[in-house]
């Protein structure tokens, strides 16, 4: 019997933004080469190209999805796109990892979650806790029980953008906002460590001047009374920090997104224990290899279920603002 060969994946990104710049760099650390790249502007996507030896850029983002060469279609333009290019790749049978926000609201990935059940496909958010080595190694820590429950969870994140109107970060037509671009990583990181779904979250709300939210605060508890308060804001700087409290000890991580160590400050004692895994440098790549490995598996490792999870409370919390973008109306 021969030993069994894999096949290499192949993957197409579609945009050319930053963030299509690190997976391209990503694949290249995996020995990889990225096979395909689409952008609206065409010129974009041949500089690209260029820059990175793609092999293929299409002339048109449609004929990303038919190109049956394709395995795997990672989409990072912006969020309200997100949904429309999600389909066609799902449709056309394309495993598919999405930026975060993946889509607007529930109803829309729903409808995706959907299509790839349907046809057996791997969908997945590009959140980068989900797939950093340090949280798995945290959430075996927290599991053995060693700390004792987990009890309360802070989590902040600030950035400070300008007013500038036409910057995605505060243009409704680009569904700009807090909560879609940094709420997400810190609800992300807050329903990781919670037992179960939040079921009971309040929360106030200040508005951009272009009817987007700039800023606001929430507070979830779940069924085991575990509750998390979040702090976000677009238009002041603050850490991006999270405190894990539990009944022996509490976890604190600085720049939890790609964070690559965190401490346990033992409360009896006090003795701090740092705890070490992966590489901040690298998350991109464990995005990738998580991916490709729930492709070859067809078990999904992309914690879809808490996407879902998540985007269920970001809905629900626009939903009690009031606040739609052009395409929710």
């Amino acid at each position: 019997m021969g030993e069994k060969i894999e096949k290499e994946l192949k993957w197409a990104v579609l945009g050319t933004g930053i963030i299509a710049n690190e997976m391209a760099q990503a694949l290249e650390k995996m020995g990889k080469k990225l096979y395909a790249v689409a952008n609206r502007t065409h010129s974009k996507a041949v500089e690209f190209a260029e820059k990175y030896g793609v092999q293929k850029v299409y002339d048109k983002i449609e004929d990303m999805f038919t190109d049956e060469k394709t395995d795997i279609i990672y989409i990072t333009t912006p969020h309200n796109t997100h949904i429309k290019f999600m389909i066609e790749a799902l449709k056309n049978r394309k495993h598919v990892l999405c930026e975060k926000s993946i889509t607007l609201n529930s109803e829309e990935l729903e409808e995706a979650v959907k299509i790839a059940k349907e046809k057996n496909l791997i969908l997945g958010e590009a959140m980068t806790i989900f797939n950093m080595p340090l949280y798995t190694k945290l959430l075996e820590i927290v599991n053995s029980g060693k700390l004792g429950d987990v009890k309360m969870i802070q989590v902040n994140f600030g950035s400070y953008k300008e007013y500038d109107m036409n910057n995605r970060f505060f243009n409704r037509n680009l569904a700009g906002g807090a909560l879609l671009d940094i709420g997400v990583y810190a609800i992300s990181i807050a329903r990781l460590f919670m037992t179960s779904k939040p079921d009971n979250v309040l929360s106030q709300v200040k508005y951009a001047p272009t009817g987007v939210d700039e800023q606001a605060s929430i507070i979830m508890m779940n069924k085991e009374q575990q509750m998390s308060t979040i702090a976000l804001t677009l238009h002041s700087k603050q850490p991006k920090r999270v405190v894990i409290a539990c009944e022996k000890a509490y976890i604190e991580i600085t720049e939890y997104p790609r964070a690559d160590k965190a401490k346990i400050v033992y409360t009896e004692t006090g003795e701090v224990e740092e705890i070490t895994a992966g590489m901040t440098s690298n998350a991109l790549q464990y995005e990738l290899q998580n991916m490709e490995e729930s492709v070859k598996t067809g078990i999904n490792k992309m914690k879809l279920e808490y996407t879902i999870d998540i985007m269920d409370i970001m809905t629900k919390l626009r939903k009690e603002w009031g606040m739609t973008y052009p395409e929710e109306e």
